[in-house]
């Protein structure tokens, strides 16, 4: 289990859920806890951090924004028998929107998240107001999927120092800037042999390789079934989701919107936040 240390001045979660089974599963919340509901979920190998800025704009613009640590990412618990499946995250979920009234959020899933959200509400797990889908589609590149998968797998033995954590995120994006290490510090723990590691529970990883191999089939009914407003976005440069699997989502699912964001990559979210949030404010304004 999970025996690594908060940096100091790590921020910590302003809310927390209970899924059925007692998990806690960490979450940050922003804006007035009447105002319509958006649910962000997140990335595998990321937590909540990833949706800060998007979050303070939808809380600013009246939203009540909340971003969720998925089981085993963040401050949410890890999982005691290591179940990671895919329905354990959309019975997650579904437990947090039970939490939240039940009041038909929105969903905004990055990667993972999206997939997340996307058999939730496309197999009726959930009912949602509208369906963002950031840089993932029915239909991912094997060759992207990999070089996540493999910067994960790379980096689980921990780090000497915020410097090679910050060196390593960069050797991942090129030609982007080097974050600076007061700004990663949330994302990763100190372990008690004094190396920084990922705030992630290695065992996610296990079964990752199936996952492309089986979820196509899964998500394409999911995506079929969808009768709420939706949005699909890419990021331009990204190697994860192909113009192609966008244009097959939107056969799909012809009521479909779709984004191109120009200079992002897979992690949309983090390389143009602010830009993100404004075009995802003006759709959630027409969905509702």
């Amino acid at each position: 289990m999970n025996e690594r240390s908060r940096l100091p001045g790590t921020p910590a979660p302003t809310r927390t859920f209970r899924n059925a089974q007692g998990m806690a599963l960490a979450a940050d919340a922003w804006g007035p806890v009447d105002g319509s509901q958006v649910l962000l979920l997140h990335g595998g190998g990321q937590n909540r951090h990833s949706w800060r800025g998007t979050g303070a704009l939808l809380g600013k613009a009246g939203y009540y924004a909340v971003a969720l640590d998925a089981r085993g990412h963040g401050d949410s618990d890890w999982s005691p028998d290591g179940d990671y499946e895919q329905d354990a995250f959309v019975a997650d979920l579904a437990a947090v929107v039970a939490a939240l009234g039940e009041r038909r959020p929105a969903l905004m899933g990055a990667s993972l998240g999206g997939i997340n959200a996307l058999i939730a509400v496309g197999e009726g797990n959930v009912e949602a107001s509208a369906l963002v889908l950031v840089d993932i589609a029915p239909r991912t590149e094997q060759a992207g999927s990999a070089r996540v998968k493999a910067f994960l797998e790379t980096n689980t033995r921990g780090f000497a120092s915020l410097d090679e954590v910050a060196d390593a995120v960069a050797a991942y994006r090129p030609g982007t800037k080097r974050g600076s290490t007061a700004g990663l510090a949330k994302n990763v723990r100190l372990g008690a042999d004094g190396r920084y590691y990922w705030h992630w529970d290695p065992r996610f990883l296990e079964g990752r390789d199936r996952d492309i191999a089986t979820r196509y089939a899964r998500l394409v009914p999911a995506a079929r079934a969808l009768t709420i407003p939706a949005l699909i976005v890419r990021g331009a440069s990204s190697d994860v989701v192909s113009e192609e699997a966008v244009q097959e989502f939107l056969a799909l699912c012809p009521h479909a919107e779709y984004l191109n964001v120009l200079d992002a990559g897979h992690m949309i979210t983090g390389d143009t936040n602010d830009r993100f949030g404004q075009a995802t404010l003006a759709f959630l304004a027409r969905a509702h």
